[in-house]
């Protein structure tokens, strides 16, 4: 039988295996938080209720405009 040889590991660092940190989770956090509000919101009264046809399309553009962006691209600036 031959012998299996061992690969030697490259030591190759992803540049993206540290970029989430914790204020990005947060703001995913509260991301998820209003697309949960925005749609109980919108579930509640008949269909043509003010909230759910003027206020949850708001709660629902603003969770997925503002804040999913935020968690992705945000990193804190360090200065050396």
């Amino acid at each position: 039988m031959a012998k299996m040889q061992r690969q030697k590991k490259t030591g190759f660092i992803s540049p993206f295996s540290n970029y989430w940190k914790r204020e990005n989770y947060i703001f995913l956090a509260i991301g998820i938080i209003f697309l949960i509000i925005g749609y109980i919101v919108m579930a509640q009264g008949k269909w043509d209720n003010s909230l759910s046809l003027s206020l949850s399309p708001i709660i629902l553009l603003v969770a997925y405009l503002v804040l999913f962006p935020l968690a992705i691209f945000y990193k804190k600036r360090t200065d050396k």
